[in-house]
C-alpha cells in the first residue's frame, strides 16, 4: 500500500510517491534515505518515522461500537507476549452459519493487513470496517492480526508473526476443548477451529501465502485441533526483477495506492539488508515464481482464492501466479474485480469501490462456505 486517500477522512489525503530528498530532520538523525510520501520516512542513522496516514481506532469503533446495532463485536488480544503481537478478533452479531442462530459456530479467518509490510495496523480503521463487514457478510469469525513492520523487522519476521497467531489460535483451540471459562469464551464459542482460513490484502496476502507454505511444511508441527481449509489472497503483493506489462504500462491516478516506486521501495525496507544486492526482488519471499523459489509442485498449499483488481499494477503477476499454481496442480479460483485499483475494498478511491467490495465479500463468502 502506498499513496493513500481515504473517503470520509478530511485532512488525510496522501499524495503519490516522491523520491527521498537527502535533507536533514533537524532531530539528528542525519538525511531521509528512503521515503513513502506521507506514510514513512527511513533516516540514515536507522531512525523510522511513521506518519498518521490513517487513524487507529478501538475495538469498539463504528459498526461494533456498543448499543450500536452494528454488524459484529470485536476485542484486542495479545496473541505472542514475546514480540508484542496482537490481534483483534471480531465476531457476527448475528449468523446464517449452517445450523443458524446467532449460537451457530462460524468458519474463522485468520487475517494480515497490508502496507508493503511497512506500515498499516490492525487498529487502522479502513481494516477495522473492512473487517467487520467481513465477519458479518461472510459469517466467519476474523482473527487481525497486528504483526511486526519493516525496517525494524525485516522478513521473515512477518511470517513468523503469522506463525505466531496460528500458534495462538491452536492453544484457543484447545482451551474451547476444555470449556475454559475466560474473557475470551465468548468468542471461543463462536469458533469452528476445525474450519480455518487464511486470509489478507497486498503485503497481508503475501503473508498469508507464505504461512501457509510454512504450516503444510510442518512449522508447527501437528496442528490438531486446527484445519486450514483455504486460503484467500486479495491483491497478493509480490514483485521480480523482470518488469510485468501491467507494472511497465498500467497508468496510475495521483491517488493510486500503489505504485512502481513506491513498490521499490517497499521490497528494499522488507527483504533482508544483505538480499539487495544479490536476489533483489527475485528473493523466493518476494517471488514465489523465481528460479530460486521452491518448485511450487513441492509446496503443501490449501486451495487458494485470489482476488485481482483490473487496474492494479500487480495485476499481470497476480494472474501470473493462478497461472503458474494451476501448472502446478494447485486448487486455485480466481476472481478480477472491474475499473479499481489497488487497495479499493479498505480505501474507497472510487465511485466503483462499495459495489466491487460487495462482490468480493459475496466470493469470499462462496469460498468459505463450499470449504467448510
Amino acid at each position: 500500500m502506498g499513496a493513500l486517500h481515504v473517503v470520509g477522512e478530511p485532512t488525510r489525503v496522501i499524495t503519490s510517491f516522491q523520491p527521498p530528498q537527502a535533507k536533514t530532520s533537524g532531530h539528528g538523525h542525519g538525511p531521509v534515505v528512503e521515503e513513502i510520501h506521507g506514510l514513512i520516512r527511513v533516516y540514515k542513522d536507522g531512525h523510522v518515522e511513521r506518519l498518521p496516514a490513517i487513524p487507529d481506532v478501538p475495538a469498539t469503533w463504528g459498526s461494533t461500537a456498543p448499543g450500536s446495532g452494528g454488524v459484529a463485536v470485536a476485542r484486542d488480544v495479545v496473541v505472542d507476549r514475546a514480540t508484542g503481537v496482537w490481534a483483534r478478533l471480531y465476531a457476527p452479531t448475528t449468523t446464517t452459519a449452517t445450523g443458524g442462530g446467532a449460537a451457530a459456530r462460524l468458519p474463522v479467518v485468520v487475517y494480515f493487513h497490508g502496507g508493503g509490510f511497512c506500515v498499516g495496523s490492525a487498529a487502522w480503521s479502513c481494516y477495522h470496517e473492512f473487517l467487520a463487514q467481513l465477519a458479518a457478510r461472510a459469517g466467519c469469525a476474523v482473527v487481525s492480526v497486528d504483526y511486526r513492520l519493516a525496517p525494524e523487522h525485516r522478513l521473515p519476521a512477518a511470517f513468523d508473526d503469522g506463525l505466531a497467531a496460528l500458534r495462538w489460535l491452536r492453544h484457543q483451540a484447545a482451551a474451547a476443548v476444555t470449556t475454559a471459562a475466560d474473557d475470551l469464551a465468548w468468542w471461543r464459542a463462536r469458533c469452528r477451529f476445525d474450519r480455518v482460513f487464511l486470509a489478507g490484502d497486498s503485503a497481508g496476502a503475501s503473508v498469508a501465502f507464505h504461512v501457509a507454505a510454512r504450516l503444510g511444511q510442518g512449522y508447527l508441527g501437528p496442528l490438531g485441533p486446527l484445519s486450514v481449509r483455504g486460503a484467500v489472497l486479495i491483491q497478493p503483493f509480490f514483485g521480480g526483477e523482470a518488469r510485468t506489462a501491467s507494472e511497465k504500462t498500467m497508468a496510475q491516478p495521483p491517488r493510486s495506492a500503489l505504485t512502481l516506486p513506491t513498490s521499490d521501495c517497499y521490497w528494499r525496507l522488507a527483504l533482508p539488508a544483505a538480499n539487495n544486492a544479490a536476489a533483489g526482488r527475485d528473493h523466493p519471499w518476494c517471488n514465489p515464481v523465481s528460479r530460486g523459489a521452491p518448485r511450487l509442485e513441492t509446496l503443501p498449499l490449501p486451495p487458494l482464492l485470489v482476488c485481482v483488481a483490473e487496474t492494479d499494477i500487480l495485476r499481470d503477476r497476480n494472474l501470473e501466479l493462478c497461472r503458474a499454481l494451476r501448472k502446478a496442480g494447485k486448487g486455485v479460483d480466481q476472481a478480477v474485480y472491474g475499473g479499481v485499483g489497488h487497495a479499493f475494498q479498505v480505501l474507497h478511491n472510487s465511485h466503483l469501490s462499495q459495489p466491487r467490495t460487495q462482490e468480493m465479500l459475496a466470493h469470499i463468502r462462496a469460498f468459505v462456505t463450499a470449504r467448510s
